[in-house]
């Protein structure tokens, strides 16, 4: 299993329910610096006239994740299905995976003393058997989808050979999970809604590099911490 998630953002109405609904299901403590995952707004223009880019975001599970590289005591690790984990009793809130991770997606949680982040709830669904996470089920405009991209024969894969996407700071070389779904009906706020320089993927085109990652990595993950 790889899991991942592709995110249809043009359908994002920024109503927070993703928010609420995981800080209930996590134990995630009140306060806008203390998010597994938060709604980013860019403001942009088309002839003048503005708009805002709504892009949900959070953890991106990378494949080659820096966070577990940069951890002193194993902390940061591989979970199930390549699921990028922290095990709060073996932190030292050292801040170095905070530092090395590109996207800003750890906190430091107070009440464990320990950095936090988004699972993909592995803990309370995840291991149970559940294919699906707080924040997807609850999203009342469906811009979320949790799957596993091992499985050709998924929901997530079958979008993803229909839809072309993208994923932030490839730069980084991280080779993110998080895939950004272009959208389909509107080319202008499609191209308006990105980066200049962001490159726009097939999953013909992208399969090749998770294969690649994954390949250094899976050796790594394990089932329970």
């Amino acid at each position: 299993m790889n899991f991942a998630m592709a995110l249809d953002y043009q359908s994002c109405i920024d109503c927070k329910a993703c928010e609420v609904a995981c800080k209930e299901e996590n134990g995630v403590q009140l306060g806008a610096d203390k998010q597994r995952i938060w709604v980013t707004q860019s403001e942009k223009s088309i002839f003048g006239e503005p708009f805002v880019a709504l892009h949900p975001s959070q953890c991106n599970h990378c494949l080659d994740a820096p966070c577990v590289d940069v951890c002193p005591t194993g902390s940061s690790y591989f979970a199930l299905g390549g699921i990028v984990m922290t095990n709060k009793d073996t932190c030292i809130v050292c801040k170095g995976c905070m530092e090395a991770c590109p996207y800003d997606a750890r906190f430091v949680d107070d009440t464990h003393v320990a950095v936090d982040k988004c699972t993909f709830c592995y803990d309370t669904r995840i291991v149970n058997g559940e294919m699906t996470t707080a924040c997807q089920a609850t999203c009342p405009t469906k811009v979320r989808l949790f799957g596993d991209i091992d499985d050709e024969e998924s929901e997530l894969v079958q979008i993803l050979k229909k839809r072309k996407f993208y994923v932030l700071k490839e730069n980084e070389g991280t080779v993110p999970k998080l895939f950004y779904l272009l959208p389909e009906n509107d080319d202008f706020y499609a191209m308006n809604s990105v980066d200049e320089n962001t490159n726009i993927y097939t999953w013909k085109e992208f399969k090749p590099i998770i294969e690649k990652a994954k390949a250094k990595r899976s050796p790594q993950w394990k089932v329970v911490q």
